[in-house]
């Protein structure tokens, strides 16, 4: 499997050399089982003369948690760290050794959690660590395509906004879907082989790196919580409500919550406004971090999903906000996910907003025709941009790209990873 992982090039790796040629400590987190340990150690990001060193190794583990300045001193830099987060303590040391030298690339770090989440690790390498997240596969990595949707919404005159693509069958495009991009579940052809791992990497995840991160009192309310936050995926979080369903104290939903949010099993989409402090405090939209993942905590499968037709609509949408995500990863612009919803019922889905205030919206639709209510919502958000407006875009299962306006558009869903 491993073979096959480093068969395909993983986007991240531009991005990843151009941080190790100017920041002493660079952080590549993301879930397990995307792809760290490949990346770190191919020829994409020059391995050449770098120490690997992973603390999924006992004895390793146990000597840098015994003497950690020792560990730490005794390396031959430059190094990479795989796992890094099994040993917290390394961090405040790791920022001692960059203030003594300061030289680009000396630690090339990986972790399964979300260092960002957890206060004392992010501020102990504060403006000394440049931190990257590695998703699962993008279906342009699979493809060997560079997916540049992202980068296409913020071109003003772009002239592919129209002809024909060649149409995906719905059923493609659902098996697609409950693959997800996880490599070890993208290499199973088999369904059941599939349903298998993600059985066990579920497991995994909650008995082992979760349990470490925090002490959890009732082992099974975990795994309890990702099912009930798949069957609410793309909806807002409502807190009060999880804790009346799970039975749990609003504050002990919380902290578990944290722990979901930090191993990158769930992500929350926050509301697009233009007031930027209201957008931190605003109600987010609670997603999983794959759709293969999602669909098997439903059990959702292809059959399933071609009679359910609402079901199916709504693993959609987390397969193209996962897809995006991705792309901003990488893209040369840089830019932010959001949702966008008034209090008068109009919304979005998908917001994109790039550093100079430029916004694009993206909508989500199962179907493969449309009518003139499916781009509303799009043209209402048009109008509360304003000036700022560059594209919207109906992302939907038909063929034709259909104008909708100058800068309104329905895409064939498969342009979201198609070469332009």
């Amino acid at each position: 499997m491993v073979e096959y992982e480093r068969m395909i090039k993983r986007f991240l790796a531009v991005p990843l050399r151009e941080a190790l040629s100017d920041t002493p400590a660079v952080l590549i987190n993301g879930a397990r089982q995307t792809g760290k340990s490949t990346l770190v150690q191919s020829g994409d990001v020059g391995r050449e003369n770098r120490q690997y060193l992973t603390f999924d190794d006992p004895g390793l583990l146990a000597a840098a948690r015994h003497d950690p300045v020792g560990f730490i001193a005794g390396l031959k830099l430059p190094v990479t760290l795989d796992e890094v987060q099994h040993v917290p303590e390394l961090f405040p040391v790791i920022k001692t050794a960059i203030d003594r030298d300061r030289r680009p690339g000396l630690f090339l770090l990986t972790g399964s959690a979300n260092v960002m989440l957890l206060p004392k690790l992010s501020k102990s390498l504060a403006g000394r660590m440049e931190v990257l997240t590695l998703w699962p596969f993008s279906q342009g990595e699979l493809r060997g395509v560079r997916d540049n949707f992202v980068e296409i919404l913020f071109q003003r005159n772009h002239a592919n906004w129209s002809g024909k693509q060649p149409r995906i069958s719905w059923g493609k495009l659902l098996e697609i879907i409950v693959t997800g991009g996880y490599p070890p579940a993208v290499a199973r052809h088999n369904p059941a082989r599939r349903e298998a791992w993600f059985e066990s990497y579920v497991m995994t995840m909650l008995q082992r790196d979760i349990r470490e991160l925090a002490s959890i009192a009732d082992v099974t309310a975990i795994p309890r919580l990702l099912s009930v936050v798949a069957t609410r995926a793309g909806s807002l979080l409502n807190l009060a409500d999880l804790s009346r369903t799970m039975g749990l104290p609003q504050t002990t939903l919380k902290r578990y919550f944290a722990l979901l949010e930090g191993t990158f099993l769930v992500q929350l989409l926050r509301p697009w406004g233009r007031n930027l402090g209201k957008r931190v405090i605003q109600t987010p939209k609670v997603y999983l971090n794959d759709s293969g993942l999602l669909a098997h905590t439903l059990g959702a499968t292809v059959d399933r999903l071609q009679t359910e037709r609402s079901l199916a609509g709504g693993v959609l949408e987390n397969f193209v906000l996962m897809e995006l995500r991705k792309q901003c990863s990488w893209s040369a612009i840089s830019s932010e996910l959001f949702y966008w919803r008034t209090a008068s019922g109009q919304e979005v889905d998908f917001v994109l907003e790039d550093r100079t205030g430029k916004v694009a919206g993206i909508e989500v639709k199962a179907a493969a025709t449309l009518g003139s209510n499916d781009v509303r919502g799009l043209q209402a958000l048009a109008s509360a941009v304003g000036k700022n407006w560059t594209r919207g875009v109906v992302l939907y299962s038909g063929a034709e790209v259909i104008p909708f306006a100058a800068n309104l558009h329905a895409v064939p869903i498969n342009r979201l990873w198609s070469a332009w």
